[in-house]
Protein backbone atom coordinates (compact mmCIF):
# COMPACT_ATOMS: atom_id res chain seq x y z
CA UNK A 1 0.00 0.00 0.00
CA UNK A 2 1.78 3.14 -1.22
CA UNK A 3 1.07 6.34 0.68
CA UNK A 4 3.47 9.00 -0.58
CA UNK A 5 1.22 10.16 -3.41
CA UNK A 6 -1.94 9.99 -1.30
CA UNK A 7 -0.61 12.44 1.27
CA UNK A 8 1.48 14.61 -1.06
CA UNK A 9 -0.53 17.72 -0.09
CA UNK A 10 0.05 17.09 3.63
CA UNK A 11 3.59 18.36 4.02
CA UNK A 12 3.84 17.74 7.77
CA UNK A 13 2.38 14.25 7.53
CA UNK A 14 4.83 13.42 4.75
CA UNK A 15 7.63 14.43 7.14
CA UNK A 16 6.32 11.82 9.57
CA UNK A 17 6.24 9.19 6.81
CA UNK A 18 9.90 9.89 6.07
CA UNK A 19 10.87 9.84 9.77
CA UNK A 20 11.75 13.51 9.97
CA UNK A 21 11.57 15.08 13.42
CA UNK A 22 11.02 18.75 12.54
CA UNK A 23 7.24 18.48 12.80
CA UNK A 24 4.87 21.42 13.16
CA UNK A 25 2.21 19.82 15.36
CA UNK A 26 -0.39 22.51 14.66
CA UNK A 27 0.02 22.11 10.90
CA UNK A 28 -0.07 18.31 11.18
CA UNK A 29 -3.25 18.55 13.26
CA UNK A 30 -4.83 20.77 10.61
CA UNK A 31 -3.99 18.20 7.93
CA UNK A 32 -5.75 15.50 9.94
CA UNK A 33 -8.79 17.70 10.57
CA UNK A 34 -9.13 18.36 6.84
CA UNK A 35 -9.94 14.68 6.29
CA UNK A 36 -13.40 15.44 7.66
CA UNK A 37 -13.53 19.19 7.05
CA UNK A 38 -11.75 19.92 3.73
CA UNK A 39 -12.62 23.63 3.78
CA UNK A 40 -11.17 24.22 7.25
CA UNK A 41 -9.89 27.80 7.59
CA UNK A 42 -6.44 27.26 9.07
CA UNK A 43 -5.65 30.98 9.09
CA UNK A 44 -8.18 31.61 11.87
CA UNK A 45 -6.50 29.02 14.08
CA UNK A 46 -3.00 30.31 13.35
CA UNK A 47 -4.11 33.89 14.01
CA UNK A 48 -5.59 32.84 17.36
CA UNK A 49 -2.25 31.34 18.41
CA UNK A 50 -0.39 34.47 17.29
CA UNK A 51 -2.80 36.70 19.22
CA UNK A 52 -2.43 34.68 22.43
CA UNK A 53 1.36 34.84 22.08
CA UNK A 54 1.15 38.62 21.68
CA UNK A 55 -0.97 38.87 24.83
CA UNK A 56 1.26 36.70 26.98
CA UNK A 57 4.68 37.90 25.78
CA UNK A 58 4.87 40.85 28.20
CA UNK A 59 3.70 38.97 31.32
CA UNK A 60 6.10 36.12 30.56
CA UNK A 61 9.02 38.53 30.17
CA UNK A 62 8.16 40.20 33.50
CA UNK A 63 7.65 36.95 35.42
CA UNK A 64 9.83 36.60 38.51
CA UNK A 65 10.43 32.88 38.06
CA UNK A 66 10.20 30.19 35.43
CA UNK A 67 7.15 28.72 37.15
CA UNK A 68 5.46 32.13 37.11
CA UNK A 69 6.22 32.48 33.41
CA UNK A 70 4.52 29.13 32.75
CA UNK A 71 1.53 30.13 34.86
CA UNK A 72 1.02 33.11 32.59
CA UNK A 73 0.13 30.70 29.78
CA UNK A 74 -2.77 29.35 31.80
CA UNK A 75 -3.86 32.80 32.92
CA UNK A 76 -4.15 33.78 29.28
CA UNK A 77 -5.43 30.65 27.56
CA UNK A 78 -7.66 29.42 30.37
CA UNK A 79 -8.24 32.50 32.49
CA UNK A 80 -8.98 35.10 29.82
CA UNK A 81 -10.06 32.90 26.93
CA UNK A 82 -11.74 30.06 28.77
CA UNK A 83 -10.04 27.04 27.20
CA UNK A 84 -10.20 24.11 29.59
CA UNK A 85 -10.76 20.40 29.85
CA UNK A 86 -14.12 18.75 30.24
CA UNK A 87 -15.71 15.31 30.14
CA UNK A 88 -17.81 16.33 27.14
CA UNK A 89 -14.63 16.78 25.09
CA UNK A 90 -14.04 13.02 25.16
CA UNK A 91 -17.45 12.32 23.62
CA UNK A 92 -17.01 14.42 20.48
CA UNK A 93 -14.31 14.91 17.88
CA UNK A 94 -14.60 18.62 18.66
CA UNK A 95 -12.40 17.96 21.69
CA UNK A 96 -9.58 16.68 19.47
CA UNK A 97 -9.56 19.15 16.58
CA UNK A 98 -7.72 22.35 17.47
CA UNK A 99 -10.00 24.77 15.60
CA UNK A 100 -13.04 23.30 17.35
CA UNK A 101 -11.33 23.41 20.75
CA UNK A 102 -10.90 27.16 20.26
CA UNK A 103 -14.53 27.56 19.19
CA UNK A 104 -16.04 25.40 21.96
CA UNK A 105 -13.39 26.31 24.56
CA UNK A 106 -13.23 22.67 25.63
CA UNK A 107 -10.69 20.04 24.70
CA UNK A 108 -9.04 16.80 25.69
CA UNK A 109 -5.57 16.96 27.27
CA UNK A 110 -3.50 16.38 24.13
CA UNK A 111 -5.25 18.98 21.96
CA UNK A 112 -5.05 21.61 24.70
CA UNK A 113 -1.36 20.80 25.21
CA UNK A 114 -0.60 21.27 21.51
CA UNK A 115 -2.14 24.75 21.71
CA UNK A 116 -0.15 25.57 24.86
CA UNK A 117 3.06 24.36 23.18
CA UNK A 118 2.37 26.48 20.11
CA UNK A 119 1.79 29.66 22.11
CA UNK A 120 4.74 28.95 24.41
CA UNK A 121 7.13 28.46 21.48
CA UNK A 122 6.30 31.91 20.14
CA UNK A 123 7.29 33.57 23.43
CA UNK A 124 10.51 31.63 23.96
CA UNK A 125 9.25 28.91 26.30
CA UNK A 126 10.11 25.40 25.13
CA UNK A 127 7.37 23.02 26.20
CA UNK A 128 7.56 19.35 25.24
CA UNK A 129 4.65 16.96 25.10
CA UNK A 130 4.53 14.18 27.69
CA UNK A 131 2.51 11.05 26.95
CA UNK A 132 1.86 10.09 30.56
CA UNK A 133 -0.44 7.15 31.33
CA UNK A 134 -4.12 8.21 31.09
CA UNK A 135 -3.20 11.88 30.76
CA UNK A 136 -1.21 14.17 28.50
CA UNK A 137 0.93 17.01 29.86
CA UNK A 138 3.70 19.32 28.77
CA UNK A 139 7.17 19.48 30.26
CA UNK A 140 9.53 22.43 30.74
CA UNK A 141 13.16 22.04 31.78
CA UNK A 142 13.69 24.69 34.45
CA UNK A 143 16.96 25.44 36.21
CA UNK A 144 15.59 23.66 39.30
CA UNK A 145 14.34 20.59 37.47
CA UNK A 146 11.39 19.68 35.27
CA UNK A 147 8.08 21.48 35.60
CA UNK A 148 4.83 20.16 34.12
CA UNK A 149 2.00 22.25 32.71
CA UNK A 150 -1.41 20.58 32.91
CA UNK A 151 -3.40 22.28 30.17
CA UNK A 152 -6.50 20.20 30.87
CA UNK A 153 -6.72 21.59 34.40
CA UNK A 154 -6.41 25.26 33.59
CA UNK A 155 -2.68 25.37 32.93
CA UNK A 156 -1.59 24.58 36.47
CA UNK A 157 2.15 24.06 36.97
CA UNK A 158 3.40 20.97 38.82
CA UNK A 159 6.80 19.96 40.12
CA UNK A 160 8.00 16.44 39.38
CA UNK A 161 6.87 15.28 42.82
CA UNK A 162 3.44 16.88 42.42
CA UNK A 163 3.06 15.44 38.95
CA UNK A 164 3.89 11.91 40.10
CA UNK A 165 1.44 12.22 42.99
CA UNK A 166 -1.31 13.39 40.64
CA UNK A 167 -0.68 10.64 38.08
CA UNK A 168 -0.44 8.00 40.79
CA UNK A 169 -3.89 9.05 41.96
CA UNK A 170 -5.24 8.88 38.40
CA UNK A 171 -3.72 5.50 37.55
CA UNK A 172 -3.39 3.73 40.89
CA UNK A 173 0.24 3.03 40.06
CA UNK A 174 3.27 3.92 42.22
CA UNK A 175 5.13 7.04 41.18
CA UNK A 176 8.39 5.24 40.46
CA UNK A 177 6.69 3.18 37.75
CA UNK A 178 5.26 6.31 36.15
CA UNK A 179 8.36 8.52 36.08
CA UNK A 180 9.94 6.94 32.95
CA UNK A 181 6.84 7.93 30.96
CA UNK A 182 7.42 11.61 31.76
CA UNK A 183 10.23 11.92 29.22
CA UNK A 184 9.46 14.25 26.29
CA UNK A 185 7.47 12.62 23.50
CA UNK A 186 8.47 13.12 19.87
CA UNK A 187 6.14 14.58 17.28
CA UNK A 188 5.45 11.22 15.70
CA UNK A 189 4.20 9.63 18.93
CA UNK A 190 2.05 12.69 19.66
CA UNK A 191 0.34 12.48 16.27
CA UNK A 192 -0.16 8.72 16.67
CA UNK A 193 -1.79 9.32 20.06
CA UNK A 194 -4.07 11.98 18.57
CA UNK A 195 -5.06 9.60 15.77
CA UNK A 196 -5.72 6.77 18.22
CA UNK A 197 -8.02 9.02 20.23
CA UNK A 198 -10.01 9.84 17.09
CA UNK A 199 -10.05 6.19 16.00
CA UNK A 200 -11.53 5.06 19.32
CA UNK A 201 -14.12 7.84 19.27
CA UNK A 202 -15.29 7.29 15.70
CA UNK A 203 -15.45 3.51 16.17
CA UNK A 204 -17.49 3.94 19.35
CA UNK A 205 -19.91 6.24 17.52
CA UNK A 206 -20.07 4.02 14.44
CA UNK A 207 -18.76 6.80 12.19
CA UNK A 208 -16.90 4.37 10.00
CA UNK A 209 -15.98 6.61 7.06
CA UNK A 210 -14.29 9.04 9.45
CA UNK A 211 -12.67 6.14 11.29
CA UNK A 212 -11.34 4.85 7.97
CA UNK A 213 -9.51 8.11 7.21
CA UNK A 214 -7.94 8.06 10.67
CA UNK A 215 -6.93 4.41 10.50
CA UNK A 216 -5.55 4.88 6.98
CA UNK A 217 -3.11 7.42 8.44
CA UNK A 218 -2.19 5.07 11.30
CA UNK A 219 -1.34 2.31 8.82
CA UNK A 220 0.69 4.77 6.76
CA UNK A 221 2.72 5.63 9.85
CA UNK A 222 3.05 1.99 10.99
CA UNK A 223 2.86 -0.11 7.82
CA UNK A 224 4.48 -3.17 9.39
CA UNK A 225 2.09 -3.29 12.36
CA UNK A 226 -0.27 -6.24 11.95
CA UNK A 227 -2.78 -4.82 14.44
CA UNK A 228 -3.13 -1.57 12.50
CA UNK A 229 -3.69 -3.37 9.19
CA UNK A 230 -6.21 -5.70 10.82
CA UNK A 231 -8.10 -2.75 12.27
CA UNK A 232 -8.09 -1.01 8.89
CA UNK A 233 -9.59 -4.16 7.35
CA UNK A 234 -12.41 -4.26 9.91
CA UNK A 235 -13.05 -0.53 9.60
CA UNK A 236 -13.03 -0.77 5.79
CA UNK A 237 -15.66 -3.51 5.99
CA UNK A 238 -17.86 -1.40 8.26
CA UNK A 239 -17.30 1.65 6.05
CA UNK A 240 -18.61 -0.14 2.96
CA UNK A 241 -15.19 -0.62 1.34
CA UNK A 242 -15.27 -4.39 0.75
CA UNK A 243 -12.53 -4.46 -1.90
CA UNK A 244 -10.07 -2.81 0.44
CA UNK A 245 -11.23 -5.06 3.29
CA UNK A 246 -10.72 -8.23 1.21
CA UNK A 247 -7.16 -7.30 0.24
CA UNK A 248 -6.24 -6.46 3.83
CA UNK A 249 -7.93 -9.51 5.35
CA UNK A 250 -6.16 -11.85 2.92
CA UNK A 251 -2.87 -10.22 3.87
CA UNK A 252 -3.67 -10.52 7.59
CA UNK A 253 -4.52 -14.21 7.20
CA UNK A 254 -0.97 -14.88 6.00
CA UNK A 255 0.72 -13.35 9.03
CA UNK A 256 -1.85 -13.02 11.82
CA UNK A 257 -1.97 -15.13 14.98
CA UNK A 258 -3.77 -18.47 14.82
CA UNK A 259 -6.21 -17.36 17.52
CA UNK A 260 -7.59 -14.66 15.20
CA UNK A 261 -7.92 -16.72 12.02
CA UNK A 262 -11.55 -17.73 12.55
CA UNK A 263 -12.61 -14.14 13.12
CA UNK A 264 -10.61 -12.91 10.12
CA UNK A 265 -12.24 -15.55 7.90
CA UNK A 266 -15.67 -14.48 9.14
CA UNK A 267 -14.88 -10.88 8.23
CA UNK A 268 -13.60 -12.04 4.83
CA UNK A 269 -16.85 -13.88 4.08
CA UNK A 270 -18.80 -10.77 5.08
CA UNK A 271 -16.62 -8.62 2.80
CA UNK A 272 -17.19 -10.93 -0.19
CA UNK A 273 -20.95 -10.89 0.46
CA UNK A 274 -20.90 -7.10 0.66
CA UNK A 275 -18.94 -6.86 -2.59
CA UNK A 276 -21.48 -9.07 -4.38
CA UNK A 277 -24.35 -6.90 -3.15
CA UNK A 278 -22.61 -3.73 -4.31
CA UNK A 279 -22.01 -5.20 -7.77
Amino acid sequence: MAFDSEFRCDSEFVKLLTRRTDIDLVAASIEIARDTEPDLDAETLIAWIDERAYEVRGPVARAESEADALLELGRCINGRHGLTGGCSAFESADGSYLHRVIETRTGIPISLCVLYMAVAEKVGLELKGVAAPRHFLTRYESSAGPLFVDAYHGGRVLTLRECLKFLSGVTGRPGESIEPSLAPADGRSIIVRMLNNLKALYAKRGEWQKAWHVQHRLVALQPAAYEERRDLAVIALNAGRPGCAIDLLNSCLTCGPEAERAELKSHLRAAHSQLIRLN
